[in-house]
């Protein structure tokens, strides 16, 4: 059995009296990207914190690659690519001049490599950083979190100030990097993004892991949205005491129905009418994850 890549348990954080994160306990493998979900103020970035020894946990564990971050950073941080949410790059030198200065601290990098993933993503690397918008600043730390080729990649809203474009070459580039078999451990609140990429997601909601799932898994506990198309009008109302079913409205001789959960109790109910046709919808991780937010999910 292998060690995960990453491991947490109990992983708690108080700013003072101040919630940043409680009991959160996760695993993450290896070769897979991992979603971290969550609103602002979730407590995405302080768990992405913990696991890098910048800030330190009130209590709980922390295990990256099998080492522990406290003890072992430096050996941590050689195994590691990490992007911040909120990047700082010495102003006055240029990308290429930082890129240059991040490579010696590493001693382990490829210039062919980092001029690879500037052409991919189309960073000039010439100007003074100063003059960069966020998003070409943004490439730069994308580049310098990618360069020594890590066996785990952690991003914090790797996409933001990214046009879309460069968001589809760097969804190319975190795919590449898990077929390689390395590993990539993401947060955002752009749920598109999160259902293209994640074999699995995180739910974070007011510091506390709400779910771990597969994207398929967390589908299936959103509202799913039907149309019964019946050979003529019929009452709803049975149809909204059937177990499941969260909404029911008619228009002429179709029902148009929200459910979550199993729709067995929903097909026999049909059944007892002459169904002409059934419009299903598939729904979407933001459906899934708004109900968790609600409070509807598992």
């Amino acid at each position: 059995m292998t060690t995960p890549v990453i491991q947490t348990e109990g992983l708690t954080k108080y700013y003072g009296r101040s919630r940043g994160i409680i009991e959160v306990s996760l695993q993450v493998e290896q070769g897979e990207i991992f979603g971290f979900l969550g609103p602002n103020g979730a407590g995405k970035t302080t768990t992405i914190r913990l696991l890098l020894d910048l800030i330190r946990p009130t209590r709980g564990h922390v295990r990256l690659l099998g080492l522990n971050p406290q003890r072992d950073g430096v050996a941590v941080r050689q195994r590691v690519g990490y992007l911040p949410g909120e990047l700082a790059l010495y102003p006055d030198l240029t990308g290429q001049q930082v890129l240059e200065y991040a490579a010696r601290l590493r001693k382990n990098v490829s210039q062919d490599e980092i001029a690879r993933l500037a052409a991919r993503l189309e960073a000039d690397l010439r100007r003074p950083i100063r003059t960069l918008s966020h998003g070409n600043r943004q490439k730069i730390g994308i580049i310098m979190a990618m360069m020594h080729r890590p066996e785990l990649l952690i991003l914090d809203e790797p996409t933001t100030g990214l046009d879309p474009l460069v968001q589809q070459v760097l969804y190319e580039l975190l795919e590449e990097v898990r077929r390689e078999g390395r590993t990539v451990f993401f947060s955002s609140h752009i749920l598109p993004e999160v259902e293209r990429l994640c074999d699995r997601v995180g739910i974070l909601r007011e510091g506390r892991l709400v779910a771990v799932e597969t994207v398929s898994g967390l589908k299936g506990v959103a509202v799913r949205r039907i149309d019964l198309v019946l050979d003529g009008p019929v009452d709803p109302q049975p149809f909204r005491a059937v177990p499941g079913v969260r909404e029911v409205t008619a228009a002429g001789s179709t029902l148009h129905i929200a459910v979550q959960g199993s729709m067995d109790p929903l097909i026999k109910a049909a059944a007892q009418h002459t169904v002409l046709n059934i419009v299903t919808y598939e729904p979407n991780l933001e459906e899934a994850f708004l109900a968790f937010y609600r409070g509807d999910g598992r």
